[in-house]
């Protein structure tokens, strides 16, 4: 079993007596992991949401009632919480009722799980994200990194797919996207427009290091601005794609009319636009590993647990900078380029000469992207 970045923050978030969330894409892994979790409990519960018998028992029950589910358990998983209604009240029965039991709670949509939690669980959980198999996650140094590197940028990181050939792992990413990859981003009741989302991910899958345009998608999609917006926002809190945007000197004014989107998995990219093709007969390297670094970089931040805004970097006359930092007062800007050392744009060291920039290439990655 891979060793997950995130295992030491959810035991550790557990010892010190909070309900612990995990959030995550489906079939990412958050089963996987609480359940290790769960077996290094002296006696554990697991409890599958998705299971009718089990989402029965656990809805509206009362203090006695849930006694009755947990009283053997030192540790409790209860597994797609978001499916249960008042997930948050019965959250909050155990943990102040029976304090001695550790609560761990997973769920595929912040969106569904986040409403149902927020309040009662005020200052009594923490929300750790899983993400898809980090390259420091698989790899222990830079030989091994060197072989897994093409793997994560054409067939992407769920852990499913890791340990098969490369043409079962493309059939099984297409599966995914086509089955399971933004179900959870719209609650039961929702109405949408499938065909509509569907080539709304293509059309981001192809615009990935491009800047995008709200009004622009809408045009070719036939539908007003805001229902574009409204799914993009839906399908970034289902841990599909996030957004970045622009880094100005007056942050005030950051929020703009054009920002970048991204994949966090770009298996789940390649499948969208069914390109899994090696990556010295594609057009597109530039764009996967730029979305690669990006990544790579919130996974790190999360393991060193440095809470951090990113942004990028646009001038008037398009010059360019990937990605810029932000974390504690300090602020350090990234450079992608997959085969040469790239060239940092003048107009930024001018506008903020005291920014360092780190060009990031696929000869120098492991030394330049985990510093």
């Amino acid at each position: 079993m891979i060793d997950r970045y995130i295992e030491s923050q959810i035991l550790k978030s557990l010892d010190d007596g909070f309900v612990t969330i995990l959030y995550g894409a489906r079939q990412v892994g958050k089963t996987t992991l609480a359940n290790k979790i769960l077996a290094g409990a002296a006696s554990g519960l697991y409890l599958n949401c998705d299971d009718p018998a089990i989402l029965s028992r656990l809805q509206s029950q009362s203090l006695a009632g849930l006694r009755a589910i947990v009283t053997n358990a030192d540790m409790i998983v209860i597994d797609e919480a978001q499916r249960v209604e008042n997930i948050g009240l019965t959250a909050k029965l155990i943990h102040d009722q029976m304090p001695e039991k550790k609560l761990l709670l997973t769920g595929s949509s912040s969106l569904d799980l986040a409403n149902k939690i927020k309040e009662p669980l005020t200052g009594r959980s923490r929300e750790i994200l899983l993400y898809p198999l980090g390259l420091k996650e698989v790899a222990n140094n830079i030989i091994e990194a060197d072989g897994y590197l093409q793997r994560l940028l054409v067939h992407g990181g769920y852990p499913g797919l890791w340990m098969l050939n490369e043409a079962e792992a493309a059939a099984q990413a297409r599966e995914i996207a086509n089955r399971y990859l933004y179900r959870d981003a719209f609650a039961l009741g929702t109405i949408y427009d499938q065909t509509v989302i569907d080539n709304l991910l293509r059309l981001l899958a192809h615009q990935v290091g491009s800047e995008v345009s709200y009004s622009e998608l809408a045009g070719n999609l036939e539908v007003s601005k805001e229902t574009v917006m409204r799914y993009i926002d839906l399908l970034e809190k289902a841990f599909i794609v996030f957004r970045l945007p622009q880094f100005r000197k007056n942050q005030r004014v950051q929020v703009g009319r054009l920002r970048k989107i991204y994949f966090y998995d770009l298996g789940m990219r390649n499948a969208l636009i069914d390109d899994f093709g090696p990556l010295e007969l594609r057009g597109d390297v530039g764009a996967l590993w730029e979305n690669f670094v990006l990544v790579e970089r919130l996974k790190k931040n999360q393991a060193d647990q440095r809470y951090t805004r990113s942004y990028y970097w646009r001038s008037r006359d398009k010059q360019e900078i990937d990605l810029v930092e932000e974390s504690g007062g300090k602020i350090v800007a990234f450079e992608c380029k997959w085969n040469k050392q790239p060239r940092i744009p003048r107009g930024f060291t001018a506008a903020y000469p005291d920014i360092t920039v780190v060009g990031i290439t696929k000869n120098d990655f492991w030394e330049s992207l985990y510093s």
